[in-house]
Formats: structure tokens, C-alpha cells, sequence
């Protein structure tokens, strides 16, 4: 869990000066039981207008280097304080976070747009290309954003996806009806905050969104893969040309499957769902029998570009029953 408050926003500035921006971080530590393998990742949330917008610095070592105001807190008001915070340029917050060794990414880009749609900005752009900038959310909270997926793929940014919950998780996503957070799979090699940083910094994600996974084609598989597997087959009968199978998934998210082998669905048109934590049954039609074969799917959750869809292919060998 990364804690990423603003660092310009401080509505409460006249009765709370909040003079050290790492307390927050230093609290959730602390609030951590001994023996919990909860992860916490130091962050501050970068605050600007367009066309820098908003930007997350997380595995900072010391959010006070990254805002600078004159004077004392306790002589600002908010407005004052968040207008002068603003006015240090966003350049040098960046070059901040980065010398702390920091993942800077965009949030929600989409908000800097009147339409919703993210173009890239030159100063993002240039950022990118000085190797200071290095992801970029395409889903927040209720909001995906294919743009933004594609400026990822494009200009080689890590694809994020976040909660950015002010609230509660339950009030925003409603997990006991079936909900859930936006969550941001990263793939390391083991299980620290180093390896997490250094992760993201490589682009290696996934993102889970209202069901919906997004990302790369190199990630996406063998998530894809690991989560879905064949694990039986057998015809209905000696002469029945009706072939069972049944798949397994052992992930959180429900599978929605494409048909796009030559044998047809019997229980269905050509879409199959296979519900997380689960193993299911389907039928499909064959000609002559056969003991070996390909089924090729189209996986309708899951999303390798903004119209590109990946596919998965299970060999079926007819050799045992279930």
C-alpha cells in the first residue's frame, strides 16, 4: 500500500501546519501489528495545473524535499499557501522524487482534458524522454482511460491502476455486492518493496479494473495462463461426438471466453464466463471424435491494447475421463 497525500493541498493549514510531510507515512508504519506482511510505500502526490497536473512520487525517502514554500506554515492560510506551494515549478519536484530514486507516475490525465481524453503534453512527454517520468494511470477509481493506455504503450510508460480511495473501499466499490478496487498487479521476483520499485520502473503490470485486465501482451500471458487452465476432457459417450471439458480458474477474476475454435458450444453461442475459484463444465460439438485437438479462445475481460483483445489456445487430449 502506498499513503500519497498532496503536498500543496492543505485545507487545514490554520489549525493543523503540518510541518513534516512524512508523518503519514510514519503513522501507517506504526499502525502496522508486528508479523503483518502489509507492505508500506513511501509517496507524495505532486499537485499542479495543466499541463503538469497531478503526478505520484512513491519509494521517496523525504517528502519535504519535494515542495518548497517560503516563510513559516503557520504564517500561510490555505489558499495562500496552496497558490505558493503551486508556484515552485513542477520541474523541480519531479527532479526531486527522482534523485530520491522515485516512480513518478501521471494521475488521472484525463481530468486536464475537457473531453476526458489524454493527449500527451510536452512537458510529459519531455519528462519521459529525460527518463524522469515512468508511468501513467490508465484506470482511477471509476475511470478507465484507453488514451492514456495507449500513450503507455506508445511512449513506453508503466501501465498503473489505482484505487485513490478518500473514503473507503467499501463505500466506493462495494465489495460485498460483487465490486473491487481498482488493483495494480506487479510482477517481481520476490516479495519486497525494492523488488516492487524496481518492477514498476520496468513496466511490469497488470491492471485489474471493474474485471477488466489491462496490459501488455509479455505480462498479460502468463498471468492468463497461470490463471486458467484445461484440466479434463471426455466424450459423452462411445459414440457420442459431444465433448466435455472443463476449466479451472484460480484467480479472483471471472473469465469471459470468446469461442473461436471449430467446435461449436452446446450450452451456449460462442461466449462462456468461467466465475473465479472455480472449476466448470462445458460441451462442445466435434466431427469424427477426435483424440487431439486446439480450442482457441478470445478473452473479452482482458485488454493487450484499447481495441486488441488477447487469446488463449488449450490442447485437449482424450485419454482419461474426469
Amino acid at each position: 500500500m502506498a499513503v500519497t497525500e498532496h503536498l500543496e493541498d492543505q485545507p487545514h493549514i490554520e489549525d493543523i501546519p503540518h510541518p513534516d510531510r512524512n508523518r503519514s507515512y510514519q503513522e501507517t508504519m506504526m499502525s502496522v501489528p508486528e508479523g503483518e506482511d502489509l507492505l508500506i510505500i513511501a509517496g507524495s502526490e505532486i499537485t499542479r495545473r495543466p499541463p503538469h497536473g497531478h503526478m505520484n512520487a512513491v519509494f521517496i525517502e523525504d517528502a519535504n524535499e519535494l515542495f518548497s514554500v517560503p516563510g513559516n506554515a503557520a504564517d500561510w492560510d490555505t489558499a495562500s499557501f496552496g497558490a505558493a506551494a503551486r508556484n515552485w515549478p513542477a520541474e523541480n519536484a519531479v527532479d526531486a522524487a527522482n534523485e530520491q530514486g522515485a516512480f513518478v507516475f501521471w494521475n488521472h490525465s484525463w481530468s486536464d482534458f475537457d473531453n476526458a481524453k489524454t493527449v500527451i503534453t510536452d512537458f510529459h512527454r519531455q519528462a519521459t524522454l529525460d527518463g524522469k517520468l515512468h508511468g501513467i494511470e490508465i484506470a482511477n477509481g471509476s475511470t478507465y482511460s484507453p488514451e492514456s493506455f495507449q500513450i503507455a504503450l506508445d511512449h513506453g510508460l508503466t501501465p498503473v491502476g489505482v484505487s485513490d480511495v478518500h473514503n473507503l473501499i467499501d463505500w466506493d466499490h462495494e465489495p460485498h455486492n460483487g465490486g473491487h478496487r481498482p488493483v495494480n498487479l506487479v510482477f517481481t521476483e520476490e516479495r519486497t518493496v525494492e523488488a516492487i520499485r524496481e518492477s514498476l520502473i520496468e513496466g511490469r503490470t497488470v491492471v485489474w479494473f471493474r474485471n477488466l485486465l489491462l496490459g501488455q501482451l509479455e505480462h498479460m500471458e502468463p498471468l492468463l495462463n497461470a490463471s486458467l487452465q484445461l484440466i479434463g476432457t471426455r466424450y459423452l459417450g462411445e459414440d457420442s461426438g459431444v465433448l466435455e471439458i472443463e476449466l479451472t480458474n484460480v484467480s479472483d477474476a471471472t473469465f469471459e471466453l470468446e469461442n473461436l475454435s471449430d467446435y461449436t458450444l452446446v450450452q451456449s453461442h460462442d461466449i462462456i464466463e468461467v466465475p473465479p475459484h472455480s472449476s466448470e463444465t462445458y460441451l462442445l460439438r466435434t466431427d469424427g471424435r477426435p483424440n487431439r485437438g486446439d480450442l482457441q479462445f478470445r478473452v473479452l475481460n482482458a485488454l493487450i491494447a484499447p481495441d486488441a483483445n488477447p487469446e488463449m489456445q488449450f490442447t485437449f487430449d482424450v485419454t482419461s475421463n474426469f
